[in-house]
């Protein structure tokens, strides 16, 4: 096919392409079109999506439309000694005919895929002058990339980035309005206990107990407001995950100790299994802490007084699990379909112990980006079991 009639044809289809992600508001699935209609816009065997966030000079690998690639979400790219940071950096696109020679050519890619890649034609993802990431195809069936190629690419990338952006931008604002909904009742109960203050017939005690509410509001809201800050981020997909190999006992054992206090105020006892051999896993360290501190702290939480808390940690060839079990006062069947949605709080736990509502929501997008999955079992009045499963990463 002469290129004038590949150009008309990929501009056809490009036409019913723009219809279909203007009305795609999942943005995995709206991830999972653009990919396809890259590599198949360009003859290419593969397509990846990476996501650059301009204010942290963060580059991170989102979604590919090889399988092979699915668990390289998350992971950081440089943008010295990549090409996609070279695209980004220079907001221009790349055509490269023989990858692996290229000094640009991030070795991690080859690694992870365990598959050769000889050609890459990259293009930069803007919308409103600023770049949002970057698209990549590899390996052209029976050819090098071409110039009518990197044009559909480009038209392609800039319908593509600003869907992606106002996809962004819709999400970002139906989630600040429920912030600022639940913002709301703490700063009515400011903005009541200073009036109360003010008041010359408060009593000292009644002043001092004013005082400690204020301070605990106060705390509230700013832990709300970095919770909220941190699942915005992770949800945009601009969030990378350093990955290093480290021993997961010894993660565990840290976060068991810094909530044994927490422990023993409430008379609960905290014990850890963990097999001899298990294998060094390679994850985001600091994310997975984070993940086992809540899990954990919540098992304490919403404990009994004389209850325990269970940690068990298991691995087979497929991946590891971190289960975390306790003795509370468990989550109703009707509450559990909805337990990692934003801002979520079982009506039965208000009031009986301070929570975001966010932090389970924040647990699930970092397991999700580490390719795993979390699940939850519960009955009221015998306690809950949390699961994580997380995949071996292919080497």
């Amino acid at each position: 096919m002469k290129d004038a009639e590949k150009r008309l044809e990929g501009y056809q289809r490009l036409i019913d392409i723009s219809r279909d992600l203007a009305v795609t508001p999942d943005p995995d699935i709206l991830f999972d079109r653009i990919l396809h209609a890259a590599a198949e816009l360009t003859e290419a065997e593969a397509a990846s999506l990476l996501l650059y966030e301009a204010a942290t000079r963060q580059l991170c690998f989102q979604l590919a439309s090889n399988p092979e690639m699915h668990d390289m979400r998350g992971l950081a790219v440089p943008l010295e000694g990549s090409i996609a940071g070279w695209v980004v950096n220079n907001r221009e696109p790349l055509r490269i005919a023989h990858a692996c020679q290229d000094p640009r050519f991030h070795p991690k890619l080859e690694q992870m895929t365990r598959s050769s890649t000889e050609s890459i034609l990259g293009v930069p993802l803007i919308a409103r002058d600023k770049v949002v990431g970057v698209l990549e195809v590899f390996n052209k069936h029976g050819n090098d990339f071409t110039e009518a190629d990197e044009d559909l690419l480009q038209l392609l990338a800039a319908q593509a980035a600003l869907v992606i952006e106002n996809n962004r931008l819709s999400r970002q604002s139906d989630q600040i309005a429920v912030f600022v909904h639940e913002m709301r009742t703490p700063l009515s109960y400011i903005s009541n206990a200073t009036y109360l203050l003010s008041r010359p017939e408060i009593s000292p005690e009644q002043r001092e107990q004013v005082i400690h509410n204020i301070h605990f509001e106060t705390q509230q809201m700013g832990s709300l407001a970095a919770s909220f800050l941190e699942l915005a981020r992770l949800e945009s997909g601009q969030v990378p995950f350093h990955l290093t190999q480290f021993k997961l006992g010894p993660l565990l054992e840290q976060c068991r100790q810094s909530l044994q206090s927490k422990a023993e105020e409430k008379r609960v006892s905290i014990s850890l299994e963990l097999p001899e051999d298990f294998p060094v896993v390679e994850a985001d360290r600091d994310r997975i802490k984070q993940v086992a501190l809540d899990l954990i702290g919540n098992a304490i939480k919403y404990n009994v007084p004389g209850g325990s808390v269970g940690i068990v940690a298991g691995f087979d060839q497929d991946g590891w699990t971190l289960r975390v079990s306790d003795t509370g006062v468990g989550i109703p069947e009707k509450a559990l379909s909805h337990i990692f949605e934003n801002f979520y709080r079982v009506k039965a736990a208000e009031g009986k112990a301070p929570g975001t509502g966010l932090s389970l929501s924040i647990c699930k997008q970092i397991v999700s980006g580490h390719g795993g999955n979390i699940t939850v079992r519960s009955k009221p009045s015998e306690g809950t079991q949390f699961t994580i499963n997380i995949p071996t990463r292919k080497k």
